[in-house]
């Protein structure tokens, strides 16, 4: 799993596992979710990052598992 915020493209990008995309879907607008051939997600992108969290916020990760 990665997480990347790109502060020049005003993006961050999820990628859950590293297999191949073969098809992608804004499934709403600057919300970009990443196929593989088995039609599982593994990416989630997200656009315009900014006007979706204050920046103060991208500082603090917080990761969670049971």
């Amino acid at each position: 799993m990665r997480l990347k915020v790109d502060k020049d493209n005003d993006s961050l990008y999820f990628r859950l596992d590293e297999k191949s995309i073969v098809q992608s879907e804004e499934v709403e607008p600057g919300v970009i979710l990443d196929f593989n051939a088995e039609g599982k997600v593994v990416g989630v992108e997200m656009l315009n990052l900014s006007t979706r969290i204050k920046s103060d916020q991208l500082k603090v990760f917080q990761y969670e598992t049971e």
